[in-house]
């Protein structure tokens, strides 16, 4: 079972709709998801309310107060952390995956806070040991703006927990139609491919990261 974690510390950086267009990627494609929400405002337990029973089902799982146990027949979890994780929960939540993916929004406070995060990930190097593969997306951001130029600048010279280049995969426009996949529970993924054919190839490089050896320790 593939275990994608999607987490930074800094809320308003679009966890959950990365997240959930995650898991309605790899249900659309046929595989089966189990979504687990860590955050105790439920925003992907909601989305997972609005969704329709006529698309590929999505399992979700309370866990800010159960156990996470998957189906048996689980072949993606995808973990929506919450804002504010840090030490111990942190260390917990990054030994379960196999993935990481950190969203960024371009804004100077955003930045900063990813300054910080970035460093703490790098302090777990002697507790975590399980070689998870963390990557990079900017998101929510406005095409060609200045602020976008500076985070896709500062996202490229990262570094992985092992000291290897991070990846920065992706950059996300914030638009109205991940606005209209989260009122309906689905991902960008389900809607007609020309409505959302802009978004789609912006994932591209995402998606094919995240279904490559390269994602996986």
């Amino acid at each position: 079972m593939r275990t994608i974690l999607v987490l930074n510390t800094k809320g308003g950086s679009g966890k959950t709709t990365v997240a959930t267009n995650i898991a309605g990627y790899f249900a659309s494609a046929g595989k089966q998801v189990a979504l687990a929400d860590f955050d105790p405002q439920r925003s992907s337990l909601d989305w997972l309310a609005a969704r329709s029973e006529a698309f590929a089902p999505i399992t979700g799982i309370d866990a800010v107060n159960n156990a996470v146990r998957t189906p048996q027949d689980t072949e993606y979890l995808i973990l929506d952390a919450p804002a504010g994780t840090h030490g111990a929960e942190l260390e917990k939540l990054v030994k379960r995956a196999q993935t990481m993916v950190i969203p960024v929004a371009p804004s100077p406070v955003d930045i900063r806070a990813a300054v910080h995060f970035l460093d703490e990930l790098r302090g777990l190097r002697q507790s975590v040991t399980t070689n998870v593969k963390i990557a990079t997306i900017a998101n929510r951001v406005r095409e060609n703006g200045v602020r976008t130029g500076e985070l896709e600048d500062y996202l490229y010279d990262q570094r992985q927990l092992d000291g290897h280049k991070l990846p920065f995969l992706a950059s996300l426009r914030a638009h109205s139609n991940y606005l209209r996949a989260a009122e309906r529970g689905l991902s960008i993924f389900e809607f007609a491919p020309a409505a959302t054919e802009h978004d789609r190839e912006q994932w591209l490089p995402l998606v094919r990261w995240l279904k490559s050896s390269r994602s996986v320790p």
